[in-house]
Protein backbone atom coordinates (compact mmCIF):
# COMPACT_ATOMS: atom_id res chain seq x y z
CA UNK A 1 0.00 0.00 0.00
CA UNK A 2 2.94 2.45 0.52
CA UNK A 3 3.40 2.96 -3.35
CA UNK A 4 -0.30 3.71 -3.28
CA UNK A 5 -1.03 7.55 -3.68
CA UNK A 6 -3.45 9.21 -1.49
CA UNK A 7 -5.79 9.31 -4.01
CA UNK A 8 -5.95 5.72 -4.00
CA UNK A 9 -5.87 4.56 -0.72
CA UNK A 10 -8.87 6.94 0.34
CA UNK A 11 -10.91 5.00 -2.56
CA UNK A 12 -9.54 1.42 -1.51
CA UNK A 13 -11.00 2.54 2.21
CA UNK A 14 -14.27 2.63 0.34
CA UNK A 15 -14.90 -0.91 0.02
CA UNK A 16 -16.77 -1.31 3.07
CA UNK A 17 -18.84 1.48 2.99
CA UNK A 18 -20.27 3.09 6.16
CA UNK A 19 -22.30 0.81 8.17
CA UNK A 20 -24.47 2.32 10.88
CA UNK A 21 -28.17 1.45 12.56
CA UNK A 22 -27.71 -2.11 10.69
CA UNK A 23 -27.26 -0.87 7.52
CA UNK A 24 -25.02 0.08 5.13
CA UNK A 25 -24.42 3.56 3.23
CA UNK A 26 -22.36 4.57 0.55
CA UNK A 27 -21.47 8.33 2.31
CA UNK A 28 -20.28 8.75 6.21
CA UNK A 29 -22.40 11.72 6.71
CA UNK A 30 -25.42 10.63 4.42
CA UNK A 31 -28.52 12.86 5.32
CA UNK A 32 -30.46 12.12 2.22
CA UNK A 33 -33.93 10.24 3.42
CA UNK A 34 -37.48 9.02 1.42
CA UNK A 35 -39.80 7.55 3.41
CA UNK A 36 -40.36 3.84 3.56
CA UNK A 37 -42.89 1.17 2.39
CA UNK A 38 -43.15 -1.77 0.18
CA UNK A 39 -41.04 -1.74 -2.75
CA UNK A 40 -42.35 0.21 -5.93
CA UNK A 41 -42.94 -3.28 -8.04
CA UNK A 42 -44.10 -4.24 -11.52
CA UNK A 43 -47.83 -4.42 -10.87
CA UNK A 44 -47.54 -1.10 -8.49
CA UNK A 45 -45.73 0.59 -11.71
CA UNK A 46 -48.38 -1.08 -14.52
CA UNK A 47 -51.26 0.40 -12.60
CA UNK A 48 -49.54 3.59 -12.09
CA UNK A 49 -48.82 3.32 -16.41
CA UNK A 50 -52.80 2.57 -16.73
CA UNK A 51 -53.83 5.23 -14.52
CA UNK A 52 -51.77 7.83 -15.71
CA UNK A 53 -51.07 7.44 -19.67
CA UNK A 54 -53.61 8.49 -22.21
CA UNK A 55 -56.10 5.78 -24.05
CA UNK A 56 -53.43 4.85 -27.37
CA UNK A 57 -50.54 4.49 -25.08
CA UNK A 58 -49.31 1.21 -25.04
CA UNK A 59 -49.55 -0.15 -21.50
CA UNK A 60 -47.16 -2.91 -20.10
CA UNK A 61 -49.00 -6.03 -19.11
CA UNK A 62 -47.13 -8.68 -16.99
CA UNK A 63 -44.00 -10.28 -19.22
CA UNK A 64 -45.27 -8.82 -22.25
CA UNK A 65 -45.51 -10.50 -25.80
CA UNK A 66 -42.24 -12.52 -26.62
CA UNK A 67 -41.51 -14.77 -29.20
CA UNK A 68 -40.55 -17.20 -26.28
CA UNK A 69 -42.88 -17.10 -23.07
CA UNK A 70 -41.12 -16.73 -19.54
CA UNK A 71 -42.01 -14.98 -15.99
CA UNK A 72 -42.83 -11.56 -15.54
CA UNK A 73 -40.19 -9.90 -13.48
CA UNK A 74 -40.75 -8.85 -9.49
CA UNK A 75 -39.76 -5.46 -10.16
CA UNK A 76 -39.57 -4.23 -13.85
CA UNK A 77 -42.16 -3.70 -16.80
CA UNK A 78 -41.90 -5.77 -19.91
CA UNK A 79 -40.49 -2.64 -21.71
CA UNK A 80 -38.46 -1.81 -18.72
CA UNK A 81 -36.65 -5.12 -18.93
CA UNK A 82 -36.08 -4.68 -23.13
CA UNK A 83 -34.61 -1.21 -22.23
CA UNK A 84 -32.27 -2.67 -19.64
CA UNK A 85 -31.29 -5.51 -21.93
CA UNK A 86 -30.81 -3.05 -24.94
CA UNK A 87 -28.37 -1.11 -23.25
CA UNK A 88 -26.14 -3.97 -21.72
CA UNK A 89 -26.69 -5.85 -25.23
CA UNK A 90 -23.19 -6.40 -27.45
CA UNK A 91 -25.09 -5.07 -30.52
CA UNK A 92 -25.52 -1.46 -28.56
CA UNK A 93 -21.89 -1.29 -26.91
CA UNK A 94 -20.87 -1.68 -30.77
CA UNK A 95 -22.66 1.28 -31.96
CA UNK A 96 -20.16 3.65 -30.28
CA UNK A 97 -17.63 2.13 -32.82
CA UNK A 98 -20.20 2.77 -36.27
CA UNK A 99 -20.28 5.66 -38.51
CA UNK A 100 -23.22 8.00 -37.66
CA UNK A 101 -22.04 10.40 -40.63
CA UNK A 102 -18.65 9.76 -40.93
CA UNK A 103 -15.94 7.17 -40.01
CA UNK A 104 -12.81 7.86 -37.72
CA UNK A 105 -15.10 10.51 -35.49
CA UNK A 106 -13.20 12.77 -33.17
CA UNK A 107 -13.75 13.32 -29.79
CA UNK A 108 -16.82 15.78 -30.35
CA UNK A 109 -18.28 13.86 -33.40
CA UNK A 110 -21.85 11.76 -32.95
CA UNK A 111 -20.95 7.81 -33.50
CA UNK A 112 -24.40 5.85 -33.69
CA UNK A 113 -24.23 5.56 -29.64
CA UNK A 114 -24.58 8.84 -29.20
CA UNK A 115 -27.06 8.99 -31.98
CA UNK A 116 -29.03 6.59 -30.34
CA UNK A 117 -29.12 8.51 -27.21
CA UNK A 118 -30.13 11.63 -28.62
CA UNK A 119 -32.95 9.97 -30.42
CA UNK A 120 -33.87 8.63 -27.02
CA UNK A 121 -34.21 11.77 -25.42
CA UNK A 122 -35.91 13.49 -27.86
CA UNK A 123 -38.22 10.37 -27.98
CA UNK A 124 -39.00 10.54 -24.43
CA UNK A 125 -39.64 14.13 -24.53
CA UNK A 126 -42.59 13.82 -27.06
CA UNK A 127 -44.04 10.60 -25.33
CA UNK A 128 -44.21 12.46 -21.79
CA UNK A 129 -45.35 15.52 -23.53
CA UNK A 130 -48.44 13.58 -25.36
CA UNK A 131 -49.08 11.00 -22.41
CA UNK A 132 -47.23 8.00 -24.49
CA UNK A 133 -45.31 5.16 -22.78
CA UNK A 134 -42.03 6.63 -22.50
CA UNK A 135 -40.38 3.57 -21.27
CA UNK A 136 -41.31 1.89 -24.58
CA UNK A 137 -40.56 4.64 -26.87
CA UNK A 138 -37.00 4.61 -24.92
CA UNK A 139 -36.84 1.12 -25.56
CA UNK A 140 -37.00 1.35 -29.32
CA UNK A 141 -34.80 4.10 -29.48
CA UNK A 142 -32.18 2.86 -28.06
CA UNK A 143 -32.61 -0.42 -30.34
CA UNK A 144 -33.37 1.68 -33.55
CA UNK A 145 -30.31 1.02 -35.46
CA UNK A 146 -28.49 -1.92 -34.07
CA UNK A 147 -29.20 -3.55 -37.33
CA UNK A 148 -26.07 -1.06 -38.82
CA UNK A 149 -23.70 -2.42 -40.18
CA UNK A 150 -19.92 -0.58 -40.24
CA UNK A 151 -19.95 2.56 -42.24
CA UNK A 152 -23.39 3.88 -41.88
CA UNK A 153 -25.43 3.19 -44.54
CA UNK A 154 -23.53 2.26 -47.06
CA UNK A 155 -23.20 -0.59 -45.46
CA UNK A 156 -26.63 -1.57 -46.53
CA UNK A 157 -25.65 -0.86 -50.50
CA UNK A 158 -22.58 -3.55 -49.99
CA UNK A 159 -25.35 -5.92 -47.99
CA UNK A 160 -27.94 -5.69 -50.43
CA UNK A 161 -26.78 -7.96 -53.31
CA UNK A 162 -26.16 -10.73 -50.81
CA UNK A 163 -29.40 -11.20 -49.66
CA UNK A 164 -32.72 -12.13 -51.59
CA UNK A 165 -35.00 -9.32 -49.94
CA UNK A 166 -31.78 -6.85 -49.56
CA UNK A 167 -30.72 -5.24 -46.25
CA UNK A 168 -32.19 -3.06 -44.36
CA UNK A 169 -31.15 -2.06 -41.05
CA UNK A 170 -34.70 -1.74 -39.46
CA UNK A 171 -35.81 -5.70 -40.10
CA UNK A 172 -31.93 -6.22 -39.75
CA UNK A 173 -31.71 -5.07 -36.05
CA UNK A 174 -35.33 -6.57 -35.11
CA UNK A 175 -34.97 -9.95 -36.71
CA UNK A 176 -31.78 -10.74 -36.58
CA UNK A 177 -29.51 -8.63 -34.52
CA UNK A 178 -32.06 -8.56 -31.63
CA UNK A 179 -33.81 -11.66 -31.89
CA UNK A 180 -31.32 -13.45 -28.42
CA UNK A 181 -32.60 -10.24 -26.21
CA UNK A 182 -36.28 -11.76 -26.46
CA UNK A 183 -38.05 -8.76 -26.75
CA UNK A 184 -41.23 -7.93 -26.60
CA UNK A 185 -43.62 -7.47 -29.73
CA UNK A 186 -44.16 -3.57 -29.64
CA UNK A 187 -40.72 -2.87 -29.03
CA UNK A 188 -39.70 -4.86 -32.08
CA UNK A 189 -42.09 -3.55 -34.00
CA UNK A 190 -40.92 0.15 -33.63
CA UNK A 191 -37.31 -0.76 -34.12
CA UNK A 192 -38.51 -2.76 -37.54
CA UNK A 193 -40.30 -0.01 -38.91
CA UNK A 194 -39.06 3.27 -37.45
CA UNK A 195 -37.42 4.81 -41.05
CA UNK A 196 -40.22 6.87 -42.88
CA UNK A 197 -39.91 3.79 -45.65
CA UNK A 198 -41.20 1.48 -43.48
CA UNK A 199 -44.51 0.51 -42.86
CA UNK A 200 -45.98 2.39 -40.17
CA UNK A 201 -45.05 0.79 -36.40
CA UNK A 202 -47.88 -0.26 -34.74
CA UNK A 203 -47.56 1.84 -31.85
CA UNK A 204 -47.77 5.35 -30.92
CA UNK A 205 -44.60 5.14 -29.36
CA UNK A 206 -42.72 3.53 -32.46
CA UNK A 207 -44.28 6.26 -34.49
CA UNK A 208 -43.15 8.70 -31.65
CA UNK A 209 -39.48 7.60 -32.70
CA UNK A 210 -39.43 7.90 -36.33
CA UNK A 211 -39.88 11.43 -35.74
CA UNK A 212 -37.50 11.57 -32.80
CA UNK A 213 -34.61 9.94 -35.03
CA UNK A 214 -35.70 12.76 -38.11
CA UNK A 215 -35.70 15.44 -35.62
CA UNK A 216 -32.43 14.34 -33.86
CA UNK A 217 -29.88 13.24 -36.79
CA UNK A 218 -31.52 16.34 -38.61
CA UNK A 219 -30.21 18.78 -35.91
CA UNK A 220 -26.92 17.05 -34.62
CA UNK A 221 -25.78 15.79 -38.42
CA UNK A 222 -25.99 19.69 -38.89
CA UNK A 223 -24.39 20.92 -35.47
CA UNK A 224 -21.39 18.21 -36.89
CA UNK A 225 -20.99 19.32 -39.69
CA UNK A 226 -20.82 23.55 -38.84
CA UNK A 227 -17.92 21.97 -35.82
CA UNK A 228 -16.08 20.35 -38.61
CA UNK A 229 -16.01 23.39 -41.21
CA UNK A 230 -18.11 21.98 -43.97
CA UNK A 231 -21.25 24.46 -43.59
CA UNK A 232 -21.73 27.16 -41.86
CA UNK A 233 -25.03 28.34 -39.93
CA UNK A 234 -25.24 31.42 -41.98
CA UNK A 235 -26.04 28.83 -45.53
CA UNK A 236 -29.15 27.65 -43.74
CA UNK A 237 -32.25 28.43 -46.20
CA UNK A 238 -34.58 31.04 -44.23
CA UNK A 239 -37.66 28.40 -44.05
CA UNK A 240 -35.34 26.45 -41.93
CA UNK A 241 -33.83 29.25 -39.28
CA UNK A 242 -37.24 31.54 -39.30
CA UNK A 243 -39.21 28.45 -37.37
CA UNK A 244 -36.72 26.17 -35.66
CA UNK A 245 -33.63 29.08 -35.85
CA UNK A 246 -30.15 27.94 -36.14
CA UNK A 247 -28.23 26.03 -33.93
CA UNK A 248 -29.43 22.48 -32.56
CA UNK A 249 -30.76 24.12 -28.80
CA UNK A 250 -33.45 26.09 -30.72
CA UNK A 251 -33.97 23.21 -33.58
CA UNK A 252 -34.85 20.52 -30.86
CA UNK A 253 -37.26 22.78 -28.76
CA UNK A 254 -38.97 23.79 -31.77
CA UNK A 255 -39.61 19.86 -33.41
CA UNK A 256 -39.87 18.46 -30.21
CA UNK A 257 -42.77 21.25 -29.16
CA UNK A 258 -44.62 20.97 -32.75
CA UNK A 259 -44.88 17.17 -32.44
CA UNK A 260 -46.47 17.27 -28.86
CA UNK A 261 -48.74 20.07 -29.80
CA UNK A 262 -49.93 18.88 -33.22
CA UNK A 263 -50.17 15.13 -31.68
CA UNK A 264 -52.45 16.13 -28.59
CA UNK A 265 -54.43 18.42 -30.80
CA UNK A 266 -54.92 15.59 -34.03
CA UNK A 267 -54.73 12.03 -31.74
CA UNK A 268 -52.18 11.23 -34.72
CA UNK A 269 -48.23 11.47 -34.57
CA UNK A 270 -47.77 14.23 -36.33
CA UNK A 271 -46.38 18.26 -36.84
CA UNK A 272 -48.55 21.37 -38.08
CA UNK A 273 -47.19 21.87 -41.86
CA UNK A 274 -44.99 24.98 -41.24
CA UNK A 275 -42.43 23.54 -38.74
CA UNK A 276 -42.81 20.17 -40.75
CA UNK A 277 -41.78 22.55 -43.93
CA UNK A 278 -39.07 23.65 -41.61
CA UNK A 279 -37.84 19.87 -40.49
CA UNK A 280 -37.73 18.82 -44.06
CA UNK A 281 -36.26 21.77 -45.34
CA UNK A 282 -33.43 21.55 -43.01
CA UNK A 283 -33.05 17.72 -44.08
CA UNK A 284 -33.04 18.50 -47.85
CA UNK A 285 -30.08 21.02 -46.72
CA UNK A 286 -27.91 18.33 -44.83
CA UNK A 287 -28.96 15.80 -47.88
CA UNK A 288 -27.05 18.18 -50.30
CA UNK A 289 -24.31 19.67 -48.27
CA UNK A 290 -23.12 16.58 -46.12
CA UNK A 291 -24.90 13.56 -46.89
CA UNK A 292 -24.16 13.36 -50.69
CA UNK A 293 -20.93 15.60 -50.82
CA UNK A 294 -18.29 14.37 -52.77
CA UNK A 295 -16.31 13.89 -50.13
CA UNK A 296 -19.37 11.52 -48.76
CA UNK A 297 -19.92 9.96 -51.59
CA UNK A 298 -16.42 9.02 -51.61
CA UNK A 299 -16.05 7.65 -48.39
CA UNK A 300 -19.40 5.51 -48.50
CA UNK A 301 -17.26 3.97 -51.69
CA UNK A 302 -15.20 2.82 -50.39
CA UNK A 303 -16.98 1.88 -47.25
CA UNK A 304 -18.59 -0.83 -49.81
CA UNK A 305 -15.41 -2.21 -51.58
CA UNK A 306 -14.08 -3.32 -48.09
CA UNK A 307 -17.40 -4.81 -46.78
CA UNK A 308 -18.06 -6.31 -50.20
CA UNK A 309 -14.62 -7.53 -49.93
CA UNK A 310 -14.93 -9.07 -46.72
CA UNK A 311 -18.55 -10.74 -47.53
CA UNK A 312 -17.04 -12.03 -50.02
CA UNK A 313 -14.00 -13.55 -48.12
CA UNK A 314 -15.66 -15.00 -44.88
CA UNK A 315 -18.58 -16.30 -47.67
CA UNK A 316 -16.15 -18.23 -49.49
CA UNK A 317 -14.29 -19.24 -45.97
CA UNK A 318 -16.88 -20.00 -43.36
CA UNK A 319 -14.45 -21.93 -41.21
CA UNK A 320 -12.70 -18.02 -40.85
CA UNK A 321 -16.52 -17.36 -38.83
CA UNK A 322 -17.21 -17.91 -35.40
CA UNK A 323 -18.06 -20.95 -34.31
CA UNK A 324 -21.95 -20.13 -34.18
CA UNK A 325 -22.26 -18.84 -37.94
CA UNK A 326 -20.62 -21.72 -39.41
CA UNK A 327 -24.15 -23.48 -39.86
CA UNK A 328 -26.53 -22.57 -42.47
CA UNK A 329 -26.22 -20.36 -45.56
CA UNK A 330 -22.43 -19.07 -45.71
CA UNK A 331 -23.58 -15.72 -47.56
CA UNK A 332 -26.09 -14.92 -45.11
CA UNK A 333 -23.75 -16.18 -41.98
CA UNK A 334 -20.82 -13.88 -43.63
CA UNK A 335 -23.63 -10.60 -43.53
CA UNK A 336 -24.25 -11.27 -40.00
CA UNK A 337 -20.54 -11.26 -39.20
CA UNK A 338 -19.45 -8.42 -41.00
CA UNK A 339 -22.46 -6.57 -40.57
CA UNK A 340 -21.93 -6.99 -36.53
CA UNK A 341 -18.21 -5.36 -36.55
CA UNK A 342 -17.27 -1.90 -35.80
CA UNK A 343 -15.84 0.77 -38.77
CA UNK A 344 -12.13 -0.31 -37.22
CA UNK A 345 -12.55 -4.22 -36.44
CA UNK A 346 -14.29 -3.96 -40.06
CA UNK A 347 -10.77 -1.67 -41.64
CA UNK A 348 -8.13 -3.53 -39.58
CA UNK A 349 -9.42 -6.68 -40.94
CA UNK A 350 -9.87 -5.41 -44.57
CA UNK A 351 -5.94 -4.91 -43.99
CA UNK A 352 -4.54 -8.26 -42.03
CA UNK A 353 -6.97 -10.58 -43.76
CA UNK A 354 -7.46 -9.06 -47.31
CA UNK A 355 -4.08 -7.32 -47.80
CA UNK A 356 -6.31 -3.87 -48.22
CA UNK A 357 -4.04 -1.55 -49.38
CA UNK A 358 -4.43 1.75 -46.68
CA UNK A 359 -5.41 4.21 -49.54
CA UNK A 360 -8.31 2.08 -50.89
CA UNK A 361 -9.64 2.27 -46.93
CA UNK A 362 -12.57 5.06 -46.70
CA UNK A 363 -11.32 8.36 -45.47
CA UNK A 364 -13.17 10.99 -43.44
CA UNK A 365 -14.98 13.13 -45.05
CA UNK A 366 -14.32 15.42 -42.16
CA UNK A 367 -11.48 17.70 -43.09
CA UNK A 368 -8.05 16.99 -41.64
CA UNK A 369 -9.47 13.60 -39.99
CA UNK A 370 -7.43 10.33 -40.91
CA UNK A 371 -8.83 8.04 -43.10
Amino acid sequence: MSQLTPRAVAWADTMAGHQRAGVVSAHAESTARIAGGEPVGREAREAAEAARLRPGAALANGAGQRAIDEEPDVERTCFERDRDRIVHSTAFRRLAGKTQVVVFPTDHQRTRLTHALEVAQVATSIARGVGANATLAEAIALGHDCGHGPGGHASEDAFDPFLPDGYDHGPWGADVVLTSLNLCAETLDGIRNHSWSRPAPATIEGEIVSWADRIAYCAHDLEDAVGAGIVSLDELPAEVTEVAGGGRREQLATFVRAAVSATCATGQVAMAPEPAAALAALRAFNYERIYTREESLAQSRAVVSVLTALVEYYAAHPAALPANLRAGDPVRSAVTYVGGMTDRFAFDAALSLLGWDPARLPASSMPGWPG
